[in-house]
């Protein structure tokens, strides 16, 4: 039983630092959507803006 006590601690930091990686990878995945979503937008504004200059 003295065991589980003494692998508690390595265990609880394993499981924080897994939770935190996950928040961390899932936060720079929306980045990089919403960067590419501004980046598509941006360039439909521009084609959008291009044609009717000429008119």
């Amino acid at each position: 039983m003295e065991y589980l006590w003494v692998l508690a601690p390595s265990a609880g930091v394993g499981l924080l630092f897994y939770f935190v990686m996950k928040a961390l990878f899932n936060a720079d995945r929306k980045e990089r959507q919403a960067l590419a979503e501004a980046e598509r937008e941006a360039d439909l504004w521009a084609a959008g803006d291009g044609e009717n200059s000429g008119q």
